[in-house]
């Protein structure tokens, strides 16, 4: 379960790049001259440019799979092919390199975006949904990534910052989201905010926070609790879970995917 910039998407509004811990880097801009994950100058994976190609990058950690506790919620979050899967810094995916089913995505995206079928379906009926109501749609920019992607860009920012800061920024491979199909990193088709914590208080940013439930999707790092899902707030990072469990964490007020959950925080590797 990374790139920043004003080109790039989030929220704030004093353009403060904040990292997609499980996106891809993006192109720096004037917002922000040093990508990070918070607003200070250290680099985040989705909102820093590609570390650099080195000779010898820095080996990947393989995932671990330790037993973990069951959902309290009744929902299988353990199934990689489960619409409901838990996948953070302390939930590996399994099998590591596990690869769903995948259609084009078909609102707008840079051009060869994928996600599970759901996902789409229901893509496009948020999208026509928020188009009616502010006159902005859904543009995605990044989606499924596959493990060997993950290995290559998390190796890079080993290579170039070093493992505990990579940690920081970029999920292992086996640990982003992103692999399982079942999230992406959006914008409104304005292209306000892309990859930048000022996206959550653009008119599609406040939308998706608010409607986004209605459709099946969560907004996965919520603001302020970076101590429950391992990241900081990525406004632009929205996760598939299905109608039902959107609708239960709505109606009980549950901010993270790990409360519902009750699985305990995942804030490291530990």
């Amino acid at each position: 379960m990374v790139v920043l910039a004003a080109v790039l998407l989030v929220s704030g509004c004093a353009p403060v790049a904040t990292p997609d811990a499980s996106s891809p880097p993006a192109s720096p801009t004037a917002s922000s001259a040093s990508p990070t994950p918070t607003p200070t100058a250290t680099p985040t994976a989705s909102a820093t440019p590609e570390p650099a190609a080195t000779t010898e990058p820095a080996a990947a950690p393989a995932p671990t799979a330790a037993p973990q506790p069951p959902s309290t919620a009744g929902v299988d979050i353990d199934s990689a092919a489960s619409l409901q899967v838990l996948v953070n810094k302390r939930r590996p995916l399994v099998p590591a390199d596990y690869q769903p089913v995948l259609v084009p995505v078909s609102i707008a995206q840079d051009g060869d975006e994928a996600v599970r079928p759901e996902v789409d379906a229901a893509l496009a009926q948020m999208s026509a949904a928020m188009q009616a109501e502010i006159g902005e749609g859904i543009h995605v920019f990044s989606s499924y990534r596959g493990y060997a992607r993950q290995t290559q860009l998390y190796n890079g920012y080993v290579a170039q910052y070093g493992q505990a800061q990579a940690d920081t920024t970029s999920a292992r491979p086996g640990h982003s989201e992103h692999q399982t199909g079942l999230s992406v990193d959006v914008m409104g088709t304005g292209g306000a905010c892309r990859l930048d914590v000022c996206f959550g208080g653009t008119a599609a940013g406040r939308w998706i926070a608010e409607h986004a439930w209605e459709h099946g999707f969560i907004v996965r790092y919520p603001d302020g609790l970076q101590g429950i899902t391992g990241y900081r707030f990525e406004p632009w990072h929205v996760r598939f879970v299905g109608p039902e469990v959107a609708t239960a964490m709505h109606e009980q007020g549950i901010a993270t995917f790990e409360e519902y959950a009750g699985t305990g925080s995942a804030p490291d590797y530990g």
